[in-house]
């Protein structure tokens, strides 16, 4: 069983940066966070296949978003800089056993068998 804890969240002016954390116990070779905007479905954001540490992102958040991996702490880290409005969410972690699909495409809820609580977002303008 792979337990994920999600922090860093919190409120933010546009423009600004935060930094999330997702401490995991357990392995999956595929790692992402999704978020969930108020009355919205779960998006994938990013994602990082654990082996090579190659990675893919969303459009929305290419170029402002940044997944990375701290092996020896196994924790997850997703460096958020140049926020906007509408990157307000619950951003929540999950774990898989994709494979190499993890970085290939996008990726939807169902391929992921472990999820965090979440952490909220609030971006204003």
């Amino acid at each position: 069983q792979v337990r994920l804890l999600e922090s860093g969240g919190g409120s933010v002016q546009a423009g600004g940066s935060l930094r999330l954390s997702c401490a995991a116990s357990g392995y999956r070779n595929c790692m992402a966070w999704f978020r969930q905007p108020p009355g919205k479905e779960r998006e994938w954001v990013v994602s990082i296949y654990t082996s090579t540490s190659s990675t893919n992102y969303a459009d929305s958040v290419k170029g402002r978003f940044t997944i990375s991996r701290d092996n020896a702490k196994n924790t997850l880290y997703l460096q958020m800089d140049r926020l906007k409005p509408e990157d307000t969410a619950m951003y929540i972690c999950a774990a898989g056993m994709t494979g190499r699909g993890c970085v290939a495409r996008p990726l939807s809820v169902g391929e992921f068998d472990y999820w965090g609580q979440g952490t909220q977002v609030t971006v204003s303008s």
